[in-house]
């Protein structure tokens, strides 16, 4: 019986995965998550990490002493992927006396987004963005407010930037309560022939009866990552989903597998452009208590077809056992 149902699981599987030649990737599951470590975690809330491309660089959230006011937008750099952070330094040109977070750059890493409830905007939290003229520069043009077609009299929060790798259609992401929302909802803006964002539109796919705000798609748009505190999870966790190809809808998300989420808080993903390694902030501690947000990451190896299968048949045999109710290996 076991035989039988895991080769027609497998079966299924194959011929899922053989569908299409834009199929998504296989990986490996998550590693067991690893703390930063300082000088980029401290005793204070440390969060909303991103990277650059070469991973080299990384922007993130801090209310660390030595900033502007409140939560600030914050960078540390490495000389090479097997060298230690740097000192962070506060981004200056780009907060102000109230809270600054939650930073994503575009794919040319030219243009900076970020959430800010400065005066001078929409609403009550706006989206500004941010120029250089130099991707390995660190000289930033003062911030302008995104507009109010995008931000609304709510709150906008958490931009996420996605070029489709088809058809170089650019959208922003972002969470938002505007009326209409449950708590909050992802909202999705297009860039149009005139070069600007247009309204928010729902996003029912990421959205949910919870709290949905930060999300990050994968580079070849096949695989999503979102964070959620919706009925299924143990908090605010990140939540994920994939799809076969750009033309497909998203699947209902799941909660992302293995030691990525615990019972504490865990959100605002970033994923590497390989797939390999996903950043996010904990509040987990050492003594399994919730503390402050410290920033983390995990990583997963890509899988060669032979291998993914392997690693497929052991999976499929345990599910069959639990189905059973045989003990596995």
């Amino acid at each position: 019986m076991r035989l039988s149902l895991t080769l027609c699981l497998l079966a299924s599987y194959l011929a899922v995965a053989g569908s299409s030649p834009q199929s998504t990737e296989i990986y490996s599951e998550w590693s067991s998550p690893i703390y930063v470590g300082p000088p980029v975690n401290t005793e204070y809330n440390d969060s909303y990490a991103i990277l650059s491309r070469d991973k080299l660089t990384m922007y993130f959230t801090s209310d660390r002493p030595g900033g502007v006011g409140g939560d600030d937008l914050w960078f540390t750099t490495r000389a090479s992927l097997e060298d230690p952070w740097g000192d962070p330094e506060n981004m200056s040109v780009l907060n102000s006396t109230v809270a600054d977070s939650l930073a994503v750059l575009s794919s040319d890493e030219h243009v900076m987004f970020f959430h800010s409830i400065r005066p001078g905007g929409c609403g009550a939290g706006d989206i500004w963005m941010t120029r250089r003229h130099n991707r390995r520069s660190q000289q930033w043009d003062p911030p302008i407010n995104l507009g109010c077609v995008v931000n609304t009299g709510a709150t906008e929060i958490a931009p996420a930037f996605f070029e489709n790798p088809e058809t170089g259609q650019v959208t922003l992401f972002y969470g938002s309560n505007r009326p209409g929302s449950q708590v909050f909802d992802v909202y999705a803006s297009v860039v149009g022939e005139d070069g600007y964002f247009g309204p928010g539109a729902l996003v029912p796919e990421f959205s949910s009866p919870g709290r949905d705000t930060r999300i990050f798609i994968r580079k070849d748009g096949l695989e999503v990552f979102i964070t959620s505190d919706r009925t299924g999870g143990q908090g605010i966790d990140i939540w994920t989903s994939t799809r076969e190809t750009l033309s497909d809808s998203w699947p209902t998300p799941s909660d992302v597998s293995g030691p990525v989420n615990s019972t504490c808080d865990d959100g605002s993903p970033w994923l590497s452009r390989d797939g390999t390694t996903l950043y996010f902030f904990s509040n987990r501690t050492a003594g399994l208590e919730c503390g402050k947000r410290d920033i983390w990451y995990a990583t997963r190896m890509k899988m060669k077809q032979e291998n993914a299968i392997q690693a497929m048949v052991g999976r499929l045999n345990r599910m069959v056992a639990h189905l059973i109710g045989e003990p596995s290996n």
